[in-house]
């Protein structure tokens, strides 16, 4: 697959997204890359952190390589979201890409601030929405250096 992620496995990827046709579209963006990822979806952000400590229903749920967020997501939206994960010492590591239509630049520096790692405005056009997905699939699976689910086993982050 790539240099960066383990070779003996597809990405793990975590989407945030209670749309249903952007987490369609998400997984077509992935399919049109041609990188092998497995996509879970949640619809909000009490899910997402029941999904990454694994709490029922998802104790079997594997770690994700990248959190792809929407902000705007019912119950728990994207922002409340990241101040819950930034304060579990065991999720803090875990990159997040924020995926929205809000495009506020005092919003955007607030973001940065909370410790995203990328912050991208949803193209409202089919074919930009694809391409996308597709490039946040290779830059984060081909060009950034990942650590390993060794490396945050022996760190005690993740649990084996």
């Amino acid at each position: 697959m790539t240099a960066n992620l383990e070779q003996s496995r597809p990405a793990e990827i975590l989407l945030a997204e209670d749309n249903e046709d952007d987490v369609l579209l998400t997984r077509e963006g992935f399919k049109m890359a041609g990188l092998p990822v497995n996509l879970h979806n949640v619809k909000n952000g009490v899910d997402c952190l029941s999904y990454l400590r694994r709490e029922s229903p998802y104790e079997d749920a594997a770690t994700p390589d990248l959190i792809i967020l929407d902000l705007k997501m019912p119950v728990m939206g994207g922002r409340e979201f990241l101040a819950e994960m930034i304060e579990d010492e065991k999720l803090r590591h875990l990159p997040v890409v924020v995926l929205t239509t809000a495009h506020d630049r005092e919003e955007i520096m607030r973001l940065y601030r909370m410790r995203v790692n990328s912050y991208i405005r949803k193209p409202l056009h089919f074919d930009e929405f694809l391409r996308v997905i597709e490039q946040i699939g290779q830059y984060w699976f081909t060009v950034v250096a990942l650590p390993t689910t060794e490396d945050a086993q022996r760190s005690g982050v993740i649990r084996g």
